[in-house]
């Protein structure tokens, strides 16, 4: 199974209570919401509840306010946190700056507190090691945060890589930021203003996703090395397959020796 199903793959945005947006937007791919009894509210976009419409920002896709297909893409997100739990914390990351580092393709834990991801000290780079399904997990204890103008760069990866940022909390990506990957929040997730998710993907669980003159793309064909599966792929064949819990065991070991590190935890559910 892969960790984004269709129908949550569809969406470049998807939100639970309300999605608002300050004009003007760039989405490449479906913009959503849904919650069971709530409003389904999208500000700043074309919408209808329970109608699909057509929006003047959102290219290759439509705006969805409390539709079936939001409904199920929602339901597939309850999946998608199940998934990732499954790949295990991997090597934990105990520096509070993630920036300045080199990462190669594994599942990292960034603590608790220690979620931040700023400037002071460059850039935060994702190396695949010239593996096209190159797969990085983030399983963020608390939030995700960013400074004005931060930076990720994915590198010599290709069309079948994967990227998750799974935020136990809430996610802000603050003024200018460049991002990649798929952030997934069980809270809510704000992009202020300038905000960029080159290849990826914002879904909030049971909260808000708010919106300022961003742009986010999952169609990221012919942006070479970020992936044209908006960063939903890794290990093999452009998308993720959750092991078999009697598996995790050996695909624990064989994602460690794969990296090399010096530091590692095996990944077993």
């Amino acid at each position: 199974m892969p960790i984004l199903e269709s129908d949550l793959a569809s969406f470049a945005v998807l939100g639970s209570s309300t999605v608002t947006n300050v004009p003007t937007s760039t989405v490449v791919g479906n913009v959503g919401v849904w919650s069971p009894g709530g409003a389904n509210a999208v500000t700043g976009f074309s919408s209808s509840p329970g109608v699909a419409v057509a929006d003047p920002q959102v290219t290759g896709g439509q705006v969805h306010a409390g539709t079936a297909l939001a409904q199920s893409a929602q339901g597939q997100l309850t999946n998608a946190f199940a998934n990732l739990v499954l790949l295990g914390t991997g090597t934990t990351l105990l520096s509070a700056d993630l920036s300045g580092l080199t990462l190669t393709p594994g599942v990292y834990t960034v603590h608790a507190g220690t979620s931040n991801l700023t400037t002071l000290l460059g850039a935060l780079t994702l190396d695949g090691l010239g593996d096209d399904n190159a797969l990085w997990v983030f399983q963020m204890e608390s939030t995700l945060i960013t400074s004005a103008g931060s930076v990720v760069n994915v590198i010599n990866t290709g069309a079948g890589a994967g990227l998750y940022w799974n935020v136990a909390s809430s996610a802000t990506l603050d003024a200018d930021t460049s991002f990649q990957g798929n952030i997934l929040a069980a809270a809510n997730i704000t992009l202020n203003t300038g905000a960029t998710i080159g290849c990826g993907r914002v879904l909030a669980h049971v909260e808000a996703v708010n919106m300022d003159s961003n742009t986010i793309a999952i169609d990221c064909a012919g942006t070479g090395e970020e992936g044209s599966y908006g960063l939903s792929g890794g290990i093999a064949g452009g998308t993720t397959s959750v092991p078999e819990p009697a598996t995790l065991l050996l695909f624990g070991f064989g994602l460690a020796g794969m990296l090399g590190f010096k530091k590692r935890s095996s990944s077993v559910a």
